[in-house]
């Protein structure tokens, strides 16, 4: 397996990452979970937030990898492109959580930005 396909794997779990926090910052979630995460508030919403936005970020992320890989892109490129999105994505959720909107906006578009050179380095 290639870095970039673990990246997808990490990629498709962070949602998870981000949900959890909201689960470890917000009052107790387990009996009605949709009603729980509109009442969230404050980093615990934000991490919520996180969480959506991880699950939008995704799909295309997952495409561009598969796509660059089947059309012969140099894998040493798709790797450090998917390893930059990672550690994108993450700072994009830190930067969510200390609810700095301006870096986190940055953060988005750079991983954005490594998704859509993923998605065109075969061609």
């Amino acid at each position: 397996m290639t870095i970039a396909l673990y990246c997808v794997l990490a990629a498709g779990l962070m949602p998870f990452l981000w949900t959890g926090v909201a689960k470890g910052r917000g009052p107790r979630y387990n009996v009605n979970v949709r009603l729980w995460q509109s009442k969230l508030e404050g980093a615990a919403q934000r991490a919520h937030a996180a969480h959506l936005n991880s699950f939008e970020a995704f799909p295309l992320f997952a495409a561009a990898v598969i796509v660059a890989q089947m059309n012969g892109a140099v894998q040493g490129r798709i790797d450090m492109l998917a390893l930059a999105f990672i550690g994108l994505r993450v700072v994009y959720g830190i930067l969510y959580l200390a609810n700095l909107a301006s870096l986190r906006s940055l953060a988005w578009m750079a991983a954005l930005v490594c998704t859509i050179m993923i998605f065109v380095a075969g061609h």
